[in-house]
């Protein structure tokens, strides 16, 4: 497998440290990555950014090259941690990018607090769609649940969830799908408080 590169900004060009292939970690591609990334760009500059299920801390590292201000990186995995952290440090970012261990179908209001931010300009969540042993996963509904319960979106902000194209998405209370784009059978939504 090549190397994940970054595609655009200040560290451009350069590869990140993946995973260990045991992990059940589908990296983002560099198709919808980039695909992603121009949408973004003009919301880019200074955004505080929250990379959930974040495995090597592809986008939000990739945010942070691009003029995001800092970008929080949350797994449940320890080993994908420590490869963030190495990612960050090799690319001179760590003073702007932090990684914490958390379960995110849980509680998420201790983000805020461990970030140092009240809320998030953009919320990237990209969560496994398979177990070890092929079995689907649903985890992108309770996720959106727990992050509006913990009121992590900024007002104006904008949340990306990347889900396998099957998968059915209830939205909580207060939010609105207000763009959806298809790669194969991976579904990136586009997700912001709906107008009061």
């Amino acid at each position: 497998m090549a190397p994940m590169r970054i595609i655009a900004g200040e560290s451009r060009g350069r590869s990140l440290k993946s995973v260990p292939k045991e992990l059940m970690v589908k990296p983002i591609s560099a198709r919808i990555k980039k695909s992603v990334f121009d949408i973004l760009r003009p919301r880019l500059g200074g955004a505080r950014v929250l990379d959930l299920y974040a495995g090597t801390g592809a986008v939000g590292i990739e945010a942070l090259s691009r003029g995001a201000s800092s970008a929080f990186f949350v797994d449940a995995d320890k080993r994908c941690l420590a490869v963030i952290e190495e990612n960050l440090k090799r690319l001179g970012l760590a003073a702007k990018g932090r990684a914490c261990y958390g379960d995110i179908l849980q509680d998420l209001s201790w983000i805020s607090y461990r970030a140092g931010v009240p809320d998030f300009d953009l919320i990237y969540i990209g969560p496994p769609y398979r177990t070890e042993d092929n079995k689907m996963l649903a985890y992108s509904t309770p996720t959106l649940a727990r992050v509006a319960e913990a009121n992590l979106l900024a007002p104006g902000g904008w949340a990306l969830l990347q889900r396998y194209k099957k998968e059915k998405v209830e939205l909580p209370g207060g939010y609105e799908k207000f763009r959806e784009e298809r790669y194969g059978d991976t579904d990136v939504e586009f997700i912001r408080r709906a107008a009061a």
